[in-house]
C-alpha cells in the first residue's frame, strides 16, 4: 500500500473514531501507577479502532514534521519523532502481549489483519521523502549540531533506520520493497498461529500411569490436570518449544520417550498445520528484500547491523567451537549407549535416550540424582527469595507484591519494584504458566519503556511455560527451569534499570547479538550458593538443599552438555543455511525441507542422528515469528560475553554489591544509548575472550 493511501485512510478514521476514553482505554494514557495498561477496561472491540487511530494520529504527526515550513533541527526533527505515535505504542504494545500470552481467535484475526497494515504504516514513515531529507540534511552537518553522546547516537541511529528501512530507493523500489514487508508480516503471523496449533496439537496423551515412570508425583499430577483442562482421559505431556522436552531426563519408558521426541521433532509437518509453505515464501521474500536493499543475502543484511559485524567474523567464531562440540558428543555417546546396553540389552541407542542416560552418568560421577533438587524448589519462593533475592544482593533492589494491580490473565502477578534507596523504578509482571493460547518458550516484553523524555518508567513482563499443578499443590520447578526464570528476568533488568532519555535505547532496545548478554549473565545466580541458600528449601519440610546436592550443582560440564552445545549449533547453523541463499535458490531448498537441512549441517559436520537441532525448520519460531532470522547464532555470541562476565563477578564476590553497581553502570542502564561493544570493552579493559565460554562448555584442551 502507498503511504500516502494510508495515511488518507488513516485520517478518515482519525475523524471517524470516538476520543472518549471511556468507550476506549487506548485513547489515552493510562492514570494506574507506572501507566499500566488497564487491563480490567480493556476490550477485544477496542483494539481495531485504537491501532486505526493511533496509525492516523501518528502519521498526522509525522506529516507536521516533514513539512514544518522552518529548517531541520534536532529538535523539530529528530526529538520530534521520538514523541510520536504514543497512543499507537500503547495499544501495539498491549495488543502484541496477549497474541503472544493469552490469544484467542478473534485476536488471531486481528493480528492476520492489522501485522500487513501495521508494516505499511512503518514504511509510510521511512519511506517519507521530505522526512528523510531532514534527517539527511541533519546528519550530513551532526558534528557542527553540538549534540551530547546520546543525541548523536540517536540521529546516526535514525538515519540509518531509514537506509536499511529504503528511504534512499527510487520510488518503484520502495513499492517492491512495500510489498514484500506486508507479505512477510502476514506470514509471520500465520506461521505463529499454525505452529501454536501444531504444539497443542502435538501433545502426547498417556492412558496408563505406568508409563510415567521415572517422573515425580507433581509432574505425574500435572500431567493429569493438562489432560483434565482439555477434556481427555488420562494424562497429556504438553510440548515446550524446543525439541528437547524435559520429560526425556526422567521417563523411563523407552517407548514414551520415543514417541514423546517423535511428536517434538514433528510439529509443524502434519496435513493442516504444515508450515513448509510459509518457510519457502518467508525465506524467499527475505532474499528478496535483501537484494533490493543491496545485500548479497538477508544474513548480510542482518549481520552488518549487528556487533558480531559479517558472516566472515561470525563463521571464525563458530569453527572455535564447532569441531571439538562434535568431538564430545561422540565421546559422550558411546559412554551413553555402554549404559543402555548394560540397562537393557539394547544397542540402538538414539536420540530419545541422551538426556536420560546423560542424567543417570552425571549421577554416578557425582553422587546425587539432581532430580532430588526438584522437592526444594517451589516457584513463589524460588522467585520471590531467589531470583529477587539475587537482584537485592547484587543490585540493592527490593519488591512488593501489588495483588490491587490486574494483569492481563489471573495467572499474572505483579510486583513493585524499588531501588536501593527506596525509590520506586517500575512494576514487574510474572506469567509463568502455559495455557491454550499462550505460545511455548519463554520471553520478556515491555509494556512501557524507561525514558526520561516522556518521564516513563518501565513495567516489564516475564513469561514461561511451566505447568500448572491441581489447584493447592505447589509448582515444584527443574533446574532447567530455574535458570529459564533467572535468564528472564535477566532481561527483565535489563529494563527496569535502564536510564536513557530517549524511548528508542530503553534497556533492551540493543542490538539482537547483544541483547541475550545481561540475561544470560544473571543465570548465574540461580546456582549460586549463597543464593540457593535463600530459595531452595523443602517444600514440606523446609530443610535447606543438602550439601551434597549445591555440590553437585556447581560441578563441571556434565555428559548432557555436549548435546546442549551440538543442539544450539545445529539450529544457529540451520538459520544461517536459510538465510544465506539467494532468491533463486529458495525454491531448490525448500522442495526438500528435510533433505536441505541434512546437506546443510552436514556440510559442517553437525549432522547427528542422535543430536537433533534444538529447533527444526518447520517449529522454528525464533526464525520465521519472531526477530531472529539469521541472528539466531546472538544466543551463543552473548554467551561470550556471559562466561567472561561471570569469571569477573568471581574475582569480585567479596565486593559483591559494589560490583553489581559497576555492571549496572557500566552496562544494564545504558540501553542502547553508545556502542554496546564499546560499553562491554571500557567494562572488562578488553575485547571479550572465547576461552571463557570454552571452558564452561568443556570444550579446551580436546
Amino acid at each position: 500500500m502507498d503511504p500516502r493511501d494510508v495515511l488518507e485512510v488513516s485520517l478518515v478514521t482519525l475523524a471517524q473514531v470516538t476520543s472518549d476514553p471511556t468507550v476506549n482505554p487506548f485513547l489515552v494514557a493510562s492514570t494506574l501507577p507506572y501507566e499500566l495498561p488497564p487491563f480490567a477496561d480493556v476490550r477485544i472491540e477496542h483494539f481495531g479502532p485504537a491501532l486505526d487511530l493511533g496509525m492516523a494520529e501518528q502519521l498526522t504527526e509525522v506529516e507536521a514534521i516533514a513539512h514544518p515550513g522552518v529548517a531541520p533541527s534536532f529538535e523539530n526533527t529528530i526529538v520530534a519523532l521520538e514523541r510520536s505515535g504514543r497512543m499507537l505504542d500503547r495499544v501495539r504494545r498491549v495488543f502484541w502481549c496477549l497474541t503472544s500470552a493469552d490469544t484467542t481467535p478473534e485476536l488471531q484475526r486481528l493480528e492476520a489483519e492489522y501485522a500487513p497494515r501495521l508494516a505499511a504504516h512503518a514504511d509510510a514513515i521511512t519511506q517519507n521523502r521530505a522526512l528523510f531529507a531532514r534527517i539527511d540534511e541533519l546528519h550530513g552537518r551532526a558534528d557542527d549540531l553540538g549534540l551530547d553522546d546520546e543525541s548523536r547516537r540517536l540521529l546516526d541511529r535514525y538515519h540509518l533506520d531509514f537506509v536499511r528501512a529504503g528511504a534512499a530507493l527510487a520510488p518503484t523500489e520502495q513499492a517492491e520493497l512495500r510489498e514484500l514487508n506486508a507479505e512477510l508480516a502476514t506470514l509471520a503471523a500465520e506461521f505463529g498461529v499454525r505452529l501454536l496449533a501444531a504444539a497443542k496439537g502435538a501433545a502426547v496423551q498417556v492412558s496408563d500411569v505406568a508409563e510415567l515412570d521415572g517422573l515425580s508425583e507433581d509432574a505425574v499430577a500435572a500431567a493429569a490436570e493438562a489432560a483434565r483442562r482439555r477434556d481427555l482421559d488420562g494424562y497429556l505431556i504438553e510440548l515446550i518449544l524446543p525439541t528437547h522436552q524435559p520429560v526425556l531426563e526422567s521417563l523411563r519408558n523407552r517407548d514414551l520417550r520415543r514417541r514423546v521426541l517423535a511428536a517434538s521433532l514433528g510439529r509443524g509437518a502434519d496435513t493442516d498445520t504444515d508450515t513448509s509453505d510459509l518457510v519457502r515464501r518467508i525465506v524467499i521474500a527475505r532474499a528478496r528484500r535483501a537484494v533490493l536493499l543491496g545485500y548479497p543475502t538477508h544474513s548480510d543484511y542482518v549481520l552488518a547491523d549487528r556487533t558480531v559485524g559479517s558472516n566472515a567474523r561470525l563463521d571464525e567464531t563458530l569453527q572455535q567451537l564447532i569441531p571439538s562440540a562434535v568431538a564430545n558428543a561422540h565421546r559422550d555417546q558411546d559412554r551413553l549407549a555402554e549404559a543402555l546396553c548394560a540397562d537393557t540389552g539394547e544397542s540402538d541407542f538414539g536420540a530419545h535416550d541422551w538426556a536420560y542416560y546423560a542424567g543417570r552418568l552425571d549421577a554416578a560421577a557425582t553422587g546425587p540424582d539432581l532430580s532430588a533438587i526438584r522437592p526444594y524448589v517451589e516457584l513463589t519462593r524460588t522467585v520471590e527469595d531467589g531470583v529477587f533475592g539475587a537482584a537485592g544482593q547484587v543490585y540493592g533492589l527490593t519488591f512488593r507484591r501489588r495483588d490491587d494491580l490486574a494483569g492481563y490473565h489471573r495467572d499474572v502477578v505483579a510486583y513493585e519494584v524499588f531501588d536501593s534507596d527506596g525509590e520506586p523504578i517500575g512494576l514487574f509482571l510474572g506469567d509463568y504458566y502455559t495455557r491454550a493460547g499462550k505460545q511455548g518458550g519463554a520471553w520478556m516484553e515491555s509494556l512501557v519503556v524507561q525514558n526520561r523524555l516522556l518521564g516513563q518508567r518501565p513495567v516489564v513482563v516475564n513469561n514461561l511455560n511451566l505447568a500448572k499443578p491441581p489447584a493447592g499443590q505447589p509448582t515444584l520447578l527443574s533446574m532447567d527451569e530455574v535458570r529459564t526464570l533467572f535468564h528472564e528476568f535477566g532481561h527483565a533488568l535489563h529494563g527496569l534499570l535502564s536510564s536513557v532519555t530517549y524511548p528508542r535505547f530503553a534497556g533492551t532496545a540493543v542490538s539482537k547479538d547483544f541483547v541475550e548478554y545481561p540475561s544470560q549473565v544473571n543465570e548465574m545466580w540461580g546456582t549460586d550458593p549463597e543464593i540457593l541458600t535463600r530459595y531452595a528449601r523443602h517444600v514440606e519440610t523446609d530443610e535447606p538443599l543438602p550439601a551434597e546436592l549445591t555440590a553437585a550443582l556447581q560441578a563441571g560440564p556434565g555428559a548432557d552438555q555436549a548435546r546442549e552445545t551440538v543442539s544450539f549449533l545445529a539450529a544457529t547453523w540451520l538459520d544461517l543455511a536459510w538465510h544465506r541463499l539467494t532468491p533463486d535458490e529458495v525454491d531448490d531448498a525448500v522442495r526438500d525441507i528435510d533433505a536441505f537441512e541434512a546437506r546443510a549441517l552436514g556440510a559442517v559436520g553437525l549432522d547427528l542422528a542422535t543430536v537433533p537441532p534444538r529447533y527444526r525448520s518447520r517449529y522454528f519460531n525464533h526464525i520465521f515469528a519472531s526477530g531472529y532470522a539469521a541472528g539466531y547464532y546472538s544466543y551463543l555470541w552473548s554467551e561470550i560475553l556471559d562466561a567472561d562476565t561471570v569469571e569477573w563477578f568471581g574475582e569480585h564476590r567479596a565486593r559483591l554489591r559494589e560490583a553489581g553497581d559497576e555492571f549496572r553502570e557500566a552496562l544494564l542502564c545504558r540501553g542502547g544509548s553508545g556502542s554496546e561493544m564499546g560499553y562491554f570493552e571500557s567494562f572488562r579493559g578488553r575485547p571479550p575472550r572465547i576461552e571463557p565460554l570454552l571452558r564452561r562448555r568443556g570444550l579446551l584442551n580436546l
